[in-house]
């Protein structure tokens, strides 16, 4: 072994020119796998901390009577299935390792009423308890006029991004309660009109329930709103208090349901779940959903969303449980990311055999093509990785091959004096290896502190398909101890692919080739 390793390095030396080219090759190979290697992490990385850490959660719960996944962007808009046991559902959860936290939150398309007689615009709408919701997911939002909702307050955050569709849509322009018009945040379509705009500080919602049960509700703006990233797609929700929400979608209120005491049968009524009208509207039945109704409108006579507290000195939001109420979906978070799918089979299993009549669902078929693009992004990142390492093994077999032939007269005077087949054989390998071993560790090094400076630069973008490759609105490569071995064994491979070509070629040369190229 010494000697081969002699030998290996003298050829090195003697051949300064082909070696500096094959060590400049490995060098660049190694380089651009690492960084690849280290763009694809950040972006796993950044889509974990932007939309499962922000908005979706690893695992999304969903009414075994929904019929698709894609709860969260739906381009037709349809109806997400009411889960009215959330209480049964967050015992469940208690009793399942591996959970880190979840949050339940409505979630269904809303019309954007226009009073001023134009045309009314759609958005999604979130309905959320915001002081949960803030827990589970915090820093997701940041207000850039207004403020975020406080605990028990009625009112919706509008999104940026949802100011600007419906002024494209009907010229009004959302302004927070309490708030001027800040110019600082006006675009320039609409300062182009500022002295003839037309300004809201509540919006008029009415849901789009698939039963026709929903109702026009009146929110007041409490804050203009940015999400962490992504805003072009996660700016299309808007996000409400859960008692308002229910109210817009006809579901059963929390504060609702603790005034007044309803039959497994009255609940059906309410929540639209009833499938077979006629036997709801038949004898006696009638006459005590009629009754019930009746209550259920008085109830609504009053404020919009709003309990009447049972006692003056303490606000309604202190006397109601809010899960009493009816939600669309449960996000939940897991302590480990990468074990979306062992999770989700667990929670199946588990949800089915207590019969609570949800189902776990993965969050990237819960965003819908969001999700596909995200994998998509990733696979042509890795392929473009897969791409160098083709090149990087084309290009050093032709080196070496070529260094292979040019050296016929050295190697048949080696194998004139006795060099067997296998000396040769190991020759080239220790030439190759510690080429590789040195500009291909050099390499890896040069990718390492390259990726580590990028991710100092702070680059950002508000492209959202760069943002997609970024993993969110923030340039951040990263690479683990895992992405360092890939990379050592991706040069490993490249090496000893490369080098089967020209070894056979350096075996089949024999004295007789040497003397002739001579």
């Amino acid at each position: 072994m010494t000697l081969i390793i002699k030998i290996a390095w003298r050829n090195i030396q003697r051949h300064r020119g082909k070696s500096l080219v094959i060590g400049m090759i490995l060098f660049v190979g190694a380089f651009l796998m690492t960084l690849g290697n280290g763009v694809i992490s950040g972006m796993n990385k950044g889509l974990e901390e932007n939309i499962i850490g922000s908005f979706t959660g690893d695992i999304v719960l969903v009414s075994q009577k929904q019929d698709f996944d894609e709860v969260f962007i739906d381009m037709m808009g349809k109806t997400v299935e009411p889960i009215n046991n959330f209480k049964a559902i967050d015992s469940m959860l208690k009793t399942i390792d591996g959970l880190a936290a979840w949050v339940p939150i409505g979630k269904n398309a809303v019309l954007v009423l226009n009073e001023e007689s134009g045309s009314p615009g759609m958005a999604y709408l979130l309905g959320v308890d915001f002081e949960r919701y803030a827990k589970v997911f915090p820093n997701s939002l940041t207000a850039l006029e207004g403020d975020l909702l406080k605990p028990g307050e009625q009112g919706i955050l509008v999104p940026a991004y949802s100011r600007k569709q419906m002024f494209d849509v009907s010229n009004i322009w959302f302004v927070p309660q309490g708030c001027e018009v800040d110019t600082a945040n006006m675009f320039p379509e609409a300062k182009a009109v500022r002295s003839i705009l037309v300004t809201k500080r509540d919006v008029v919602l009415m849901g789009m329930g698939a039963e026709n049960t929903s109702t026009d509700v009146r929110l007041p703006i409490m804050g203009i709103v940015k999400y962490r990233a992504l805003n072009s797609v996660f700016g299309n929700f808007s996000i409400a208090d859960i008692e308002s929400y229910r109210n817009c979608q006809g579901y059963i209120a929390a504060a609702d349901k603790a005034t007044m005491t309803l039959s497994e049968d009255d609940e059906t009524l309410l929540s639209g779940e009833e499938t077979d009208l006629d036997n709801l509207f038949t004898g006696e039945r009638m006459i005590n959903d009629d009754a019930l109704l009746g209550k259920k409108k008085e109830k609504l006579a009053g404020e919009t969303g709003n309990a009447q507290p049972a006692d003056d000195s303490q606000p309604a939001a202190a006397l109601t449980d809010l899960d009493e109420g009816a939600y669309n979906l449960v996000l939940v978070l897991l302590k480990d990311h990468s074990k979306i799918e062992e999770s989700i089979k667990v929670l199946n299993e588990k949800l089915s055999a207590a019969g609570i009549g949800v189902r776990a669902v993965h969050w990237k078929k819960a965003v819908g093509s969001i999700g596909s693009m995200a994998s998509l992004i990733k696979a042509v990142l890795f392929m473009f990785v897969m791409f160098l390492f083709f090149v990087a093994v084309i290009v050093i077999v032709n080196t070496l091959s070529m260094a292979a032939l040019e050296r016929t007269p050295e190697i048949g005077m080696m194998r004139a004096v006795g060099a067997r087949r296998g000396f040769i054989s190991k020759m080239f390998v220790g030439e190759t290896a510690m080429l590789s071993f040195f500009f291909g560790d050099l390499g890896i090094i040069a990718g390492w502190i390259t990726v580590r400076i990028l991710a100092l630069c702070n680059i950002k973008s508000d492209n959202d398909m760069v943002q997609m490759i970024f993993g969110g609105d923030v340039f951040q490569p990263f690479l683990s101890g895992g992405d360092m071995l890939l990379a050592v064994v991706q040069l490993v491979i490249v090496t000893v692919v490369a080098v089967i070509y020209p070894m056979r070629i350096a075996q089949s040369i024999t004295p007789l080739d040497a003397v002739s190229r001579e």
